[in-house]
């Protein structure tokens, strides 16, 4: 790495896409490329600053129908050699600090960009994908109108089949 840093351009291939897909569980990963700076600051920091962008394509988490988003994200990360200064006096293990801001522990000399990048893809997919338009309401069942249960949500609970044995008329006694 120079003193103003490397910049790398990454572009999934078939196969990375692929298993990226597979690994977050998404229905497809179509495309996937980032732009990536890195960049040594004084004091053991390591800088990493990219834009990701990409698609991806997940299952509704109410009907299960594909929808696609695309993705175009920033992200700013910054690791540091040294976290010695944020042990713990008494056990001497690292203590990570509850900032925003605060630096990710680097162990060693390399850094595993397209991990990074991986990672920021996870982060940037919605975590609840909805078909536009679909509303919880739209797919579940209606209530009867005269206020009973109706037949299927009595069989939703987990003690329906225990209830319909009580309440059958007992033979022979």
């Amino acid at each position: 790495m120079g003193p103003a840093g490397t910049a790398l351009e990454i572009a999934a291939s078939d196969n990375e896409r692929a298993a990226l897909a597979k690994r977050f569980g998404f229905l497809a990963l179509p495309a996937l490329s980032a732009r990536v700076t890195v960049d040594r600051r004084p004091g053991g920091q390591v800088v990493v600053e990219g834009r990701l962008r990409g698609r991806i394509v997940q299952a509704c988490v109410l009907t299960l129908d594909p929808v696609t988003q695309d993705l175009d994200e920033t992200f700013r990360i910054v690791f540091k050699h040294d976290l010695s200064d944020e042990r713990d006096p008494e056990s001497g293990e690292t203590v990570l600090s509850a900032q925003p801001d605060a630096p990710e522990p680097l162990a060693g000399n390399l850094l595993d960009v397209g991990e990074i990048v991986a990672e920021q893809l996870s982060l940037a997919a919605d975590p609840y994908p909805r078909r536009q338009g679909v509303r919880l309401e739209d797919i579940m069942p209606r209530p009867r109108r005269d206020g009973r249960k109706a037949p299927a949500e009595q069989r939703r609970h987990p003690f329906a089949g225990l209830a319909a044995l009580r309440d059958k008329p007992r033979r022979g006694r």
